[in-house]
């Protein structure tokens, strides 16, 4: 067990987004991975029924689940069992992983189409957020670098094909996004309250809104030190809802001018 271990704790020069080729190669090689595999998934997921979409979404939760053990496993191994709570998986990027297993096992139309616009919008956002900006999610060892950039890379590449084939293009399409981000902010909140009343071990900031410990995300890490935590509170549902309103406005586009181009083709 102690050598599966120590393979799986295997090292390498922590990579740095968009240095040197030998610098950024793992970067570079990860982002053209999820750029394939996001055409592909665009490609392979038009006209897929509901059900057959399903199974894609169970098939990429449990992956998710998978190397979120392994990470749990990991980092607990490395600091000689002592379980790291700054890791617990309830982050906002940890929360795909659930929808979309919870997504792949209803059988509510009006929930489904919930999470899939959540995954569409929320979820794509923070995966093509973390793809281009991953200044603070690579380490030295390597099984963890794989598992980030297949968690954040499949989070954008399951987002793009669902924004893409799979939901309602409008605006209000938002608002049941919006209510899913809603209960899992809630969840997040209790999470931390939680820990704060009783455990006091370690660092526990789900969603980086615990007010003891300093949120660190860009943009939003400007504003908790100078206002409220209820302000600072809504500032972050706001940036967020905005960030995926921005996703599902890019959809909206991208449709708009493939049907004026189609139109143009067929006059022409």
């Amino acid at each position: 067990m102690n050598e599966i271990l120590q393979f799986l704790n295997g090292e390498m020069n922590r990579p740095l987004p968009y240095g040197t080729l030998s610098e950024g190669w793992f970067h570079y090689l990860s982002l053209v991975l999820v750029i394939v595999a996001s055409v592909i998934a665009i490609t392979r997921m038009k006209n897929m029924s509901d059900k057959k979409l399903k199974k894609v979404l169970l098939i990429f939760a449990i992956i998710l689940i998978v190397f979120e053990i392994y990470k749990q496993l990991i980092f607990s191994y490395q600091a000689n069992w002592n379980y790291q709570w700054y890791t617990f998986p309830f982050q906002f990027c940890s929360t795909p992983m659930y929808v979309a297993l919870f997504a792949g096992l209803t059988r509510n139309k009006k929930i489904f189409e919930a999470l899939k616009i959540f995954l569409a919008t929320f979820g794509l956002f923070a995966g093509v957020a973390v793809m281009l900006y991953p200044m603070t999610v690579f380490v030295g060892t390597i099984g963890i670098n794989i598992q980030t950039m297949v968690h954040h890379g499949g989070m954008a590449i399951i987002g793009l094909g669902i924004l893409v084939n799979h939901i309602k293009l409008e605006s209000k399409s938002i608002l049941k996004a919006s209510a899913v981000f809603s209960i899992l902010f809630f969840i997040a909140l209790i999470m931390n309250l939680v820990f704060n009343t009783w455990i006091h071990d370690g660092t526990f900031n789900m969603f980086f809104i615990n007010p003891r410990f300093e949120n660190g995300l860009p943009i939003l890490g400007l504003f908790q030190p100078l206002v409220p935590a209820p302000i600072f509170l809504l500032i972050y549902i706001f940036g967020f809802s905005l960030c995926a309103y921005i996703m599902l406005l890019i959809g909206m586009l991208t449709k708009n001018l493939s049907i004026k181009k189609k139109a143009i083709l067929e006059n022409a």
